[in-house]
């Protein structure tokens, strides 16, 4: 057995428990933390009436009743304070006895309302809605504009107090309150007015600098806006449905050219063109312009990470608090506020993310709110704000990727690139996306038949190997009602690649020209239609399956569990070592036999990769299987098999495995994704079977408190865990799983006082490989790869 990297791991972790290495200048824990602090300083700075002190708003010497409380309030709750929390309720009490008269302070109230129990506040979110658009400026020269209150007639005009009008009648509309198109377009209009004409950009008053915050607060306006007046890229005239409309597209000019000016003078230190004046309320405008743009970056500078970088290091220690400059900001509630709603809104969970393909030109985004739209419809069915993104596939990394568990493809021209230098290595990044537990989804849309043919042949340097290829999904597929039943008579062809523990491709190829129905991107694209449009109910129920056809993809791709985002972007090691192995290296293989072997290819890279970033050790995994009549078997001090179907060894592998884990080697096992039905543990079945043959005795119950499942050797207390138990379901349920906090079940073979033999009857493999899926059993992500660090530190002070 090789011993030297026994000496090289506990010279690494000396022991102690598993401590993440810093791989970046922030990571999620520490945004996490800083919210949490963040939090406890607003809680703590409440008072007993409710309330919190109250600051001016703009205008040095003016009073803003309530305008702190509402703030405060509304920050505390995209914090993820629970609305039933006594603090937030102690809150809205007050909240609901305020009347409209500012609009700062109405404007607040009426998004923190919106917020928190909406359905309890309605009649005080139209009142509010109301007076807004009646104090919005009906005279030139600030035709649309709002003020600090005065006589609608009056032309006077300020763009802070209208980007917070703008929000508020935002928020009430999404929770069912409607706003008259009129307001829409008078607002429409007087950002347009007010944009530089050269630069791109947005000033606060006429003639004065150009600056961040005010070119956020109208890129953030046109995007209002222009949801709410432009005219969608999908319409429905009686039963015809007509897509790709190519709709007017003046307002994404004016949008990409405020992008460009914030691209060009972009930082998070100061507010751009206003120095430290407005810093704070500048970057609570960065993270709104960063998610309706659906930007991962600006200026190609990562906006939340930058941000969240610096506001992590610049919160006050002691107090938990943040301080900028300038009128309102020097005041700890509101700098604390607003800090917090760029950290607790920018790391809103990625659903999916659309794909900028090639080759250039829009044709990849001729439904501009399909992806949009159909986050929108998931939000409210899994109780969760989520975000998605625009990201360029030439330009992004694998890592870049790997913050999107689902990448869609659309279009009607080759995806495939031109170029053959570019080729392979885009292909090679799709395949390690995939590989780290990625999930694309593509579709051929219109005349779709050279992306039909562009798509497959990138899968096909994606997946060289002939296992993996497109084949029709059945029609018991999960696709079809993973979250919701979809009708059969709405089914389409999906294509689908078996890749791992799940499908983690699925194709919407082009319907034959004889039979053609819109897509499923315009389909999505037309749910929300254009303003008061009502369809036929023949039209609507086309809409619904199609919405219900993308909410299963997300529910199969995601099991419904989506992370907040990472600000931190951590290299990815090499997953191809080679032998032999090199000095001071951590290394196992995977072995060989006819049960299955290789049905998640990832699991054990991924394991070792965790283990490399977790102990800060060099890690590695033999790139060939390992027959176990192999002698290179003894090189290594343990090996790791899995399998999904039943198997028989033959005598000399059974005899040389035999030898293997009596010489001191030791054996770690897992079934692969068991499921509710017991004909699904025909590997579990198999390998107790065979251990019994090989070592004549049982596998017996490994206890729970047995010190490979404790922090013993430096890895995690495991006593109790997550598992994922699969429910039984009736024709027309969704997929159901139940998450159960139990004592982790291992079965071993122990030799002396060793475990020579470590198995899992529930799933470890398809976690590790992160393409568990709700028809799994077996335990979450985060405990199977403690799991495995666990066994692997046992397994090197054996």
């Amino acid at each position: 057995m090789r011993r030297s990297v026994v000496t090289t791991l506990l010279l690494a972790v000396g022991f102690g428990s598993i401590a993440s290495s810093v791989r970046a200048e922030i990571t999620a824990e520490q945004v996490r933390q800083a919210i949490d602090k963040g939090v406890t300083y607003l809680k703590r700075r409440q008072k007993p009436d409710g309330t919190w002190p109250d600051w001016s708003f703009g205008v040095v010497g003016a009073t803003y009743p309530g305008g702190t409380t509402s703030l405060c309030t509304l920050a505390l709750l995209n914090a993820g304070v629970d609305p039933k929390d006594p603090v937030i309720q102690a809150a809205l009490k007050q909240l609901r006895r305020m009347k409209p008269e500012k609009t700062y302070v109405t404007a607040l109230q009426t998004m923190a309302l919106c917020r928190a129990e909406p359905e309890n506040d309605l009649l005080t979110i139209e009142a509010n809605v109301r007076w807004l658009e009646s104090h919005q400026v009906q005279g030139e020269p600030n035709k649309g504009a709002w003020s600090y209150p005065a006589p609608r007639s009056v032309s006077t005009g300020d763009p802070s107090n209208t980007q917070f009008a703008l929000l508020a009648l935002h928020e009430a509309e999404r929770v069912g309150v409607n706003v008259s198109d009129q307001t829409w377009r008078l607002a429409r209009r007087y950002w347009e007015s007010r944009q530089d004409p050269l630069s791109g950009g947005w000033a606060y008053r006429d003639g004065a600098r150009l600056t961040g915050s005010m070119t956020c607060a109208g890129i953030a306006s046109l995007v209002i806006t222009g949801e709410k007046v432009r005219s969608s890229d999908a319409t429905a005239e009686g039963e015809q449905i007509r897509c790709c409309g190519g709709a007017n597209d003046d307002d994404d000019v004016a949008i990409q050219r405020g992008l460009d000016w914030l691209g060009r003078n972009f930082s998070v230190r100061g507010n751009p063109g206003s120095a430290e004046y407005w810093w704070l309320y500048y970057l609570y405008g960065l993270e709104r312009v960063g998610r309706l743009t659906a930007q991962r970056t600006i200026g190609g500078h990562d906006w939340y990470r930058e941000g969240a970088e610096l506001l992590v290091h610049k919160q006050i220690p002691l107090s938990g608090s943040w301080k900028g400059s300038g009128y309102a900001e020097d005041d700890e509630l509101v700098g604390t506020s607003l800090a917090l709603l760029f950290l607790a809104k920018g790391r809103r969970p990625l659903l999916m993310a659309k794909l900028e393909h090639s080759p250039p030109g829009d044709d990849w985004n001729q439904h501009r709110s399909d992806v949009a739209n159909l986050t929108r419809y998931v939000e409210p069915r899994w109780k969760l704000d989520l975000t998605w993104q625009v990201v360029n596939l030439q330009a992004a990394t694998t890592e870049d990727l790997l913050q999107a568990p689902v990448l869609f493809m659309c279009g009607q021209r080759s995806p495939w690139p031109i170029k053959p230098s570019v080729q392979k290595p885009l292909a090679q990044k799709l395949r390690d996306y995939l590989d780290r537990g990625g999930f694309l989804f593509a579709e051929a849309y219109g005349n779709g038949s050279q992306f039909d043919q562009g798509f497959r042949r990138l899968m096909e340097e994606v997946f060289p190997e002939k296992e993996y290829s497109l084949q029709l999904l059945h029609e018991d597929h999960p696709i079809w009602y993973a979250e919701e039943m979809v009708d059969p008579k709405y089914h389409r062809p999906l294509w689908g690649i078996n890749f791992g523990c799940r499908t983690s491709v699925i194709y919407v190829a082009q319907d034959p020209p004889e039979n053609p129905r819109p897509s499923l991107s315009c389909l999505w694209e037309l749910s929300r239609g254009d303003r008061g449009q009502k369809f036929l109910p023949s039209v609507q129920a086309r809409v619904d399956a199609a919405l219900a056809i993308g909410i299963n993809v997300l529910a199969y791709a995601t099991n419904r569990e989506v992370r907040e985002k990472d600000p931190s972007l951590r290299p990815m090691t090499d997953p191809r070592p080679q032998d032999p192995i090199p000095r001071g290296q951590v290394t196992l293989a995977k072995l060989r036999h006819p049960g299955g072997c290789d049905a998640a290819p990832r699991a054990l890279a991924n394991l070792m990769e965790e283990a490399s970033k977790q102990l800060d050790i060099r890690t590695g995994v033999r790139q060939e299987l390992l027959d176990m009549t192999d002698e290179a078997l003894f090189d290594y001090h343990m090996v790791f098999m899995h399998g999904r179907q039943r198997f028989n060894l033959l005598d000399a592998e059974r005899e040389q495995l035999k030898a293997y884990v009596e010489r001191g080697g030791i054996l770690f096992a897992d079934a692969i994704c068991p499921g509710a039905d017991p004909s699904q543990w025909a590997f579990t079945e198999s390998f107790r079977r065979e251990m019994k043959t090989i070592f004549g005795r049982e596998l017996e119950p490994i206890p729970p408190d047995d010190p490979m499942l404790t922090d013993r050797y430096g890895g995690s207390d495991l006593r109790i865990v997550s598992r994922r138990d699969p429910q039984p379901r009736r024709a027309d349920e969704p997929l159901k799983a139940t998450i159960r906090k139990v004592p982790p079940e291992l079965e071993g073979l122990k030799f002396g006082d060793r475990w020579g033999v470590i198995f899992s009857k529930y799933d470890i493999s398809c976690a590790l490989e992160k393409h568990d899926s709700l028809e799994c059993r077996g335990y979450i992500r985060t405990d199977a790869a403690r799991i495995g660090l666990n066994v692997l530190l046992y397994s090197l002070q054996q």
